[in-house]
């Protein structure tokens, strides 16, 4: 048989490219928070990340606990306090169904030791961490590997100290595996706000600002006029380059 007519000898796999490697499964995630300015900055932060992606918001702690049955992220970031169902009462519910971090205001040392007796696998409050941060703290979160930043650590770290003056051993609340593995977190956890100068009241007011607080009752915080609170969230908006209070708190929580 002519040389042209035969059939073409078989081909070893060696001659075939190799196949594509699988594409990393992306990361879901659910946010809980009941100030919406913060969920949606969350949700354009992470979801901007190519391995993350948002699958649902909540508002509370009953919406948060719907959403991860239905979704069934890796990750929840729960806030402390939300109308109805707050993010303590939600973490016993939560914690079967995916690792939780607290992403809150609250810094009280005795809400801290509560979120981590309850299973919350790492404590971020809003100031104390940059976005890079935070995403790193998601990520870690589903490797079982917990983040705290500084208020946080000091809390769970001064409990560390009384537990250990009046005992052998560490505090029932704060698990072992969590205190072994807090202190690199801690050194990733910086406060990024010094960049935008303002002073001791006017980060105080431009907190209130951000938790959803009005005018009037930034004033009744503080014990200053509504007056007054006007003139510093003009100075505010002024250093923040902000327009808005959306903006401001945005640019605040370093999700603008």
């Amino acid at each position: 048989m002519p040389d042209d007519q035969r059939p073409p000898a078989p081909r070893s796999p060696a001659d075939f490219p190799p196949p594509p490697p699988p594409a990393a499964a992306s990361l879901r995630v659910v946010v809980a928070d009941d100030n919406p300015v913060v969920r949606a900055g969350l949700t354009a932060l992470l979801s901007g990340r190519a391995d993350i992606t948002v699958v649902a918001e909540a508002a509370d702690g009953r919406e948060a606990y719907e959403a991860a049955r239905a979704h069934r992220p890796d990750v929840i970031l729960l806030d402390v306090r939300m109308p109805g169902v707050d993010g303590i009462a939600a973490l016993p519910y939560l914690v079967p169904l995916a690792p939780v971090v607290m992403l809150t205001y609250s810094r009280e040392s005795e809400i801290v030791q509560e979120a981590l007796r309850r299973g919350a696998g790492g404590y971020l409050v809003h100031g104390e961490f940059t976005a890079d941060q935070l995403v790193t703290a998601v990520r870690d979160a589903d490797r079982g590997r917990p983040h705290f930043t500084p208020t946080a650590a000091g809390a769970l770290l001064a409990q560390l100290g009384d537990a250990t003056a009046n005992s052998d051993g560490p505090s029932p609340g704060v698990p072992s595996e969590t205190l072994s593995q807090m202190q690199p977190s801690v050194a990733q956890s910086s406060s990024y706000r010094s960049r935008f100068q303002l002073s001791t009241r006017e980060a105080e007011i431009m907190d209130l600002i951000a938790s959803g607080m009005n005018n009037q009752d930034i004033a009744a915080t503080c014990f200053i006029s509504e007056k007054t609170v006007k003139n510093h969230i003009n100075r505010i908006f002024a250093k923040l380059h902000s327009a808005s209070r959306s903006e401001a708190t945005a640019k605040w929580l370093g999700l603008g």
